[in-house]
């Protein structure tokens, strides 16, 4: 009899927790990525700290593992197509202002970077993105695929909501995964950064009619380059690269 009841108790217990446990599982699945990204590019400071650059940032990358940062790291290479070749974008997606303003062991983190990436580097910007799922299509954190297509744009001053109103407008005509980001904070031209992340070349080739910008948004624009990506899966942190990598 005592087991009996000690067995209906704990099927009591159960499927009292069991729902509290399947609503907490289903909201952390569902969780919407907060909407903030953090974009920079670096440099070799001439070619022959080129290859020292790129270990060095590796051993960098490895520090963040090993203290368990919780964000996400991606690299990109800039292709040859443009001036920038072998520049390096990196980046972290999906976030909220408080966890951009308590990054992991920041002091720590400076001085191994000190160490390993400072001799060799330029930094050429870093700045903090707003996500504008309006314009977009998708989440804001990037599918890591092996390319993407990385569009920089820089208005007119005083442009902006014109801009996004005409974006808004072509949203449903998208193909494919397309990500718009408004700078907010780290320069001083109204910019705004697309990012296109695609299998192959190929793909953002045969894509590319379908991608033009409208040609109402074109008088606002003062600036813009079209680069293609390569994604580094060595310089990667909490990023698993899709299959095919």
């Amino acid at each position: 009899m005592n087991r009996w009841v000690r067995i209906v108790g704990a099927g009591i217990l159960l499927g009292t927790l069991l729902p509290t446990l399947l609503i907490s599982q289903t909201r952390q699945s569902t969780q919407t990525p907060g909407p903030y990204a953090l974009i920079g590019i670096m440099r070799a400071r001439d070619e022959g700290h080129s290859v020292d650059l790129e270990a060095g940032y590796v051993r960098h990358l490895e520090w963040h593992r090993q203290v368990k940062d919780p964000f996400n790291w991606y690299s990109y290479s800039v292709s040859a197509s443009t001036e920038r070749q072998r520049w390096i974008i990196y980046a972290t997606f999906g976030h909220t202002a408080a966890e951009l303003s308590n990054p992991v062991s920041p002091a720590e983190d400076w001085r191994d970077a000190s160490i390993n990436i400072l001799p060799h580097v330029e930094f050429t910007g870093k700045a903090i993105y707003e996500f504008l799922p309006s314009l977009s299509r998708g989440n804001g954190v990037p599918t890591p695929t092996p390319q993407a297509e990385y569009t920089t744009v820089e208005l007119n001053y005083g442009s902006g909501k014109a801009f996004e109103a005409a974006l808004a407008g072509e949203q449903s005509k998208q193909q494919g995964e397309t990500l718009w980001y408004r700078l907010v904070e780290g320069g001083n031209a109204l910019r705004y950064v697309r990012l296109r992340p695609r299998a192959t070349l190929a793909s953002i080739l045969d894509e590319h009619a379908d991608q033009v910008l409208p040609d109402k948004v074109s008088g606002l624009i003062s600036r813009m380059t079209i680069e293609t990506l390569n994604l580094r899966p060595n310089m990667l942190v909490n990023v698993t690269p899709v299959p095919g990598l």
